[in-house]
Protein backbone atom coordinates (compact mmCIF):
# COMPACT_ATOMS: atom_id res chain seq x y z
CA UNK A 1 0.00 0.00 0.00
CA UNK A 2 2.84 2.40 0.82
CA UNK A 3 4.47 1.72 -2.54
CA UNK A 4 1.18 2.46 -4.33
CA UNK A 5 0.77 5.74 -2.45
CA UNK A 6 4.40 6.65 -3.17
CA UNK A 7 4.01 5.90 -6.89
CA UNK A 8 0.72 7.80 -6.95
CA UNK A 9 2.42 10.79 -5.31
CA UNK A 10 5.19 10.71 -7.89
CA UNK A 11 2.76 10.42 -10.79
CA UNK A 12 0.53 13.12 -9.30
CA UNK A 13 3.50 15.45 -9.35
CA UNK A 14 3.71 15.00 -13.13
CA UNK A 15 0.20 16.14 -14.02
CA UNK A 16 0.16 18.82 -16.66
CA UNK A 17 -1.50 22.17 -16.22
CA UNK A 18 -2.60 24.46 -19.04
CA UNK A 19 -1.29 27.32 -16.93
CA UNK A 20 2.07 25.57 -16.88
CA UNK A 21 2.46 25.56 -20.66
CA UNK A 22 4.86 28.28 -21.72
CA UNK A 23 6.22 29.34 -25.05
CA UNK A 24 8.77 32.09 -25.24
CA UNK A 25 8.20 35.24 -27.27
CA UNK A 26 10.35 33.93 -30.13
CA UNK A 27 7.99 30.96 -30.48
CA UNK A 28 10.73 28.49 -29.59
CA UNK A 29 10.79 25.52 -27.24
CA UNK A 30 7.60 24.84 -25.32
CA UNK A 31 7.89 23.70 -21.74
CA UNK A 32 5.43 22.14 -19.35
CA UNK A 33 5.28 22.75 -15.63
CA UNK A 34 4.21 19.72 -13.61
CA UNK A 35 1.63 20.40 -10.92
CA UNK A 36 -0.37 18.26 -8.46
CA UNK A 37 -3.74 16.93 -9.58
CA UNK A 38 -6.75 19.17 -8.86
CA UNK A 39 -10.05 17.80 -7.66
CA UNK A 40 -12.52 18.40 -10.50
CA UNK A 41 -16.16 17.40 -9.81
CA UNK A 42 -16.60 13.62 -10.13
CA UNK A 43 -20.13 14.05 -11.46
CA UNK A 44 -19.08 16.05 -14.54
CA UNK A 45 -17.25 14.26 -17.32
CA UNK A 46 -16.86 17.56 -19.15
CA UNK A 47 -15.32 19.33 -16.14
CA UNK A 48 -12.91 16.46 -15.60
CA UNK A 49 -12.00 16.36 -19.28
CA UNK A 50 -11.30 20.10 -19.25
CA UNK A 51 -9.22 19.79 -16.05
CA UNK A 52 -7.30 16.61 -16.81
CA UNK A 53 -7.33 15.92 -20.54
CA UNK A 54 -7.76 19.11 -22.56
CA UNK A 55 -4.29 20.45 -21.87
CA UNK A 56 -2.92 17.69 -24.11
CA UNK A 57 -5.92 16.45 -26.11
CA UNK A 58 -7.47 19.90 -26.61
CA UNK A 59 -10.91 21.06 -25.53
CA UNK A 60 -12.28 19.47 -28.73
CA UNK A 61 -10.47 16.17 -28.03
CA UNK A 62 -8.57 16.21 -31.34
CA UNK A 63 -5.10 16.12 -29.78
CA UNK A 64 -4.20 19.75 -30.21
CA UNK A 65 -4.11 21.00 -26.63
CA UNK A 66 -1.68 23.75 -25.63
CA UNK A 67 0.84 21.23 -24.26
CA UNK A 68 0.65 18.82 -27.22
CA UNK A 69 3.64 20.25 -29.05
CA UNK A 70 5.87 19.76 -26.01
CA UNK A 71 5.16 16.03 -25.78
CA UNK A 72 7.35 13.27 -27.22
CA UNK A 73 4.29 11.37 -28.47
CA UNK A 74 1.39 13.29 -29.98
CA UNK A 75 -1.85 12.95 -27.98
CA UNK A 76 -4.51 10.76 -29.56
CA UNK A 77 -7.41 12.27 -31.46
CA UNK A 78 -10.14 11.18 -29.05
CA UNK A 79 -12.86 12.15 -31.54
CA UNK A 80 -11.79 9.34 -33.88
CA UNK A 81 -12.00 6.42 -31.45
CA UNK A 82 -15.33 5.12 -32.80
CA UNK A 83 -14.24 5.59 -36.41
CA UNK A 84 -11.14 3.49 -35.74
CA UNK A 85 -13.33 0.80 -34.15
CA UNK A 86 -15.80 0.06 -36.97
CA UNK A 87 -18.07 2.92 -35.91
CA UNK A 88 -18.56 1.71 -32.33
CA UNK A 89 -17.22 3.77 -29.43
CA UNK A 90 -14.88 1.47 -27.46
CA UNK A 91 -16.03 2.54 -24.00
CA UNK A 92 -14.49 -0.48 -22.29
CA UNK A 93 -11.11 0.16 -23.88
CA UNK A 94 -11.28 3.86 -22.99
CA UNK A 95 -12.07 2.97 -19.36
CA UNK A 96 -9.21 0.46 -19.29
CA UNK A 97 -6.87 3.09 -20.72
CA UNK A 98 -7.87 5.64 -18.08
CA UNK A 99 -7.40 3.04 -15.34
CA UNK A 100 -3.99 2.08 -16.73
CA UNK A 101 -5.06 -1.43 -17.69
CA UNK A 102 -4.75 -1.01 -21.47
CA UNK A 103 -1.42 -1.31 -23.19
CA UNK A 104 -0.60 1.99 -24.85
CA UNK A 105 2.91 3.29 -25.36
CA UNK A 106 1.90 6.88 -24.67
CA UNK A 107 -0.30 6.21 -21.64
CA UNK A 108 1.32 5.87 -18.26
CA UNK A 109 4.62 7.36 -19.31
CA UNK A 110 5.98 10.66 -18.12
CA UNK A 111 4.04 12.21 -21.00
CA UNK A 112 0.68 10.80 -19.92
CA UNK A 113 -0.32 9.83 -16.40
CA UNK A 114 -2.45 6.82 -15.59
CA UNK A 115 -5.60 8.40 -14.18
CA UNK A 116 -7.09 5.52 -12.16
CA UNK A 117 -4.59 5.72 -9.28
CA UNK A 118 -4.64 9.52 -9.42
CA UNK A 119 -8.42 9.61 -9.17
CA UNK A 120 -8.22 7.15 -6.28
CA UNK A 121 -5.75 9.42 -4.50
CA UNK A 122 -7.94 12.51 -4.76
CA UNK A 123 -10.99 10.44 -3.81
CA UNK A 124 -9.06 9.23 -0.76
CA UNK A 125 -9.55 5.59 -1.70
CA UNK A 126 -13.35 5.80 -2.09
CA UNK A 127 -13.67 3.27 -4.91
CA UNK A 128 -17.28 4.20 -5.81
CA UNK A 129 -16.32 7.83 -6.41
CA UNK A 130 -13.27 6.80 -8.43
CA UNK A 131 -15.45 4.53 -10.58
CA UNK A 132 -17.95 7.39 -11.01
CA UNK A 133 -15.14 9.63 -12.25
CA UNK A 134 -14.00 7.06 -14.77
CA UNK A 135 -17.54 6.30 -15.98
CA UNK A 136 -18.42 9.98 -16.39
CA UNK A 137 -15.16 10.75 -18.18
CA UNK A 138 -15.64 7.77 -20.52
CA UNK A 139 -19.22 8.88 -21.24
CA UNK A 140 -18.10 12.44 -21.99
CA UNK A 141 -15.35 11.26 -24.36
CA UNK A 142 -18.09 9.25 -26.09
CA UNK A 143 -19.93 12.50 -26.84
CA UNK A 144 -16.87 13.83 -28.65
CA UNK A 145 -16.95 11.12 -31.32
CA UNK A 146 -17.08 12.35 -34.91
CA UNK A 147 -20.44 11.68 -36.54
Amino acid sequence: MRVTKFITAIVAATIFSAAGFVQNSAGQTATITHVPIRNAPANSGKAMFNSYCAVCHGADGKGSGPAASALKTAPADLTALAAKNAGKYPAGHVAATIKGQATLASHGTQDMPIWGPLFSSIDQGREAQTQQRIANLVAYIGTLQAK
